[in-house]
C-alpha cells in the first residue's frame, strides 16, 4: 500500500507461495513433535494418544473453564481496543473509543490466521472510514507491535526475576534479551529524535511517521494500558491450568505467560508454536499441556472472532457506505 492514490492503483500484492506455505509447515512440524511427545506417556498408561487426550478433556469442568475464559476474552478485547484508540488519537485522527470497537473487533476474524494480518486490515478500515493515508495508519499499527514486544519482554523479565531458581535454564537468557532490546530502543529513539544521521531520508518515510512523533511517555503509556490484560491472564491461565490437573503458581505463570504469548504471535493456524511451548515448560504433563494449550489459545481467537462477527454489520456499513442485508 502507498500513500494517497497509490493503494487503489497498486492493489494488494499476493504473498509468495513460500510465505503462504511457511505457517502451515510450522504447524505440521509442531503437531508432529507434539504427537511423538505424547506417545510415551500415553503408552505408559496403555492408551492411545487420542484416548489419553479424551480422558484429559473428560476431567475438565468446562463450566468453570468458560467462566474464566469468556470474561477474560471480553476484557482483552476492551483493553486491546483501548490501546488502538489511544495510539490512533495520538498520531492519526481524533476518533471515539466506541468507534474503535467495531474496527478492532471485525479484524479479529482475520486474526484467526494471523494477528498481524488483522492489524493490517485495521489500517485499511480506518483509511476508508476516516480518510487517513494508509501508510500513516500502518505506522501506528507497527508502533503498537513494537510496544507489544517490549511489554511482553518487561513482564517476562519481572516474572523470571521473581522465580529465577524455579524456571527452566532457557529463561535465564531473558535479562540478556531485555538488555539488547533496551539498547535497540535507545538507538532507535535517538535516531527518530534526530540525534544522529540528521540527513537520513529513511526517518521521513510515511511508514515511520508515528515513530517520528512518539515520545518516551507514549511508549510507556501503551505498555501500562495493555498490562491489565496480562495481569488478569496470569490469574485466568493459572486457574484454567488447574482444571486440567496441573498445578502452578501465579509467579511461575507470570514468568511463563509473556514468553508463551510470543509463541502465539508466530504466524500459523491453531497457535501450534504456543501449544508446543506449554509441553516443554511442563515436561511431566505433555498430554495435559497439549490439551490445555489447544483449547486455551484456540478458544481465545475463536471467541474474539465471534465478537468480530457481532460488529461485522456495522464495520461493513462504515467501509462500504451501506448496510448489509
Amino acid at each position: 500500500m502507498t500513500e494517497g492514490a497509490a493503494p487503489e492503483a497498486a492493489g494488494p500484492q499476493k504473498p509468495s507461495l513460500a510465505k503462504r506455505l511457511l505457517p502451515w509447515l510450522i504447524t505440521v512440524a509442531c503437531f508432529a513433535f507434539l504427537y511423538f511427545r505424547m506417545v510415551g506417556p500415553a503408552a505408559a498408561k496403555g492408551m492411545t494418544v487420542a484416548g489419553y487426550l479424551g480422558e484429559v478433556f473428560a476431567r475438565v469442568s468446562w463450566s468453570q473453564w468458560l467462566a474464566l475464559m469468556i470474561p477474560y476474552s471480553i476484557l482483552f478485547f476492551l483493553v486491546d481496543s483501548l490501546v488502538v484508540w489511544r495510539v490512533i488519537n495520538w498520531f492519526n485522527v481524533r476518533i471515539a473509543y466506541t468507534d474503535i470497537l467495531p474496527v478492532r473487533a471485525s479484524t479479529y476474524v482475520l486474526s484467526i490466521l494471523n494477528e498481524q494480518l488483522g492489524k493490517g486490515a485495521m489500517a485499511v478500515y480506518l483509511n476508508r472510514r476516516e480518510g487517513v493515508p494508509g501508510w500513516q495508519l500502518g505506522s501506528s499499527m507497527l508502533l503498537i507491535m513494537i510496544c507489544e514486544i517490549y511489554y511482553l519482554c518487561a513482564w517476562a523479565n519481572l516474572g523470571a526475576a521473581l522465580q529465577w531458581d524455579s524456571l527452566p535454564p532457557v529463561f535465564h537468557a531473558l535479562p540478556t534479551v531485555g538488555a539488547v532490546l533496551l539498547v535497540a530502543f535507545a538507538i532507535g529513539y535517538a535516531y527518530f529524535r534526530g540525534a544522529f544521521l540528521a540527513n537520513s531520508k529513511l526517518r521521513d518515510a510515511p511508514l515511520l511517521s508515528s515513530f517520528r512523533q512518539a515520545k518516551l511517555h507514549h511508549y510507556l503509556t501503551v505498555i501500562v494500558l495493555r498490562s491489565p490484560a496480562l495481569i488478569v491472564a496470569v490469574f485466568v491461565y493459572t486457574h484454567a491450568l488447574r482444571l486440567f490437573g496441573v498445578e502452578t503458581s501465579y509467579l511461575q505463570m507470570l514468568g511463563f505467560l509473556p514468553v508463551i504469548f510470543f509463541g502465539a504471535a508466530v504466524p500459523g493456524p491453531f497457535r501450534a508454536v504456543a501449544i508446543t511451548m506449554w509441553t516443554e515448560l511442563f515436561p511431566e504433563n505433555p498430554v495435559e499441556m497439549a490439551a490445555f494449550g489447544l483449547v486455551q489459545h484456540n478458544f481465545f481467537i475463536l471467541f474474539n472472532a465471534a465478537i468480530g462477527l457481532v460488529f461485522m454489520r456495522r464495520a461493513n456499513r462504515e467501509i462500504f457506505g451501506a448496510s448489509t442485508k
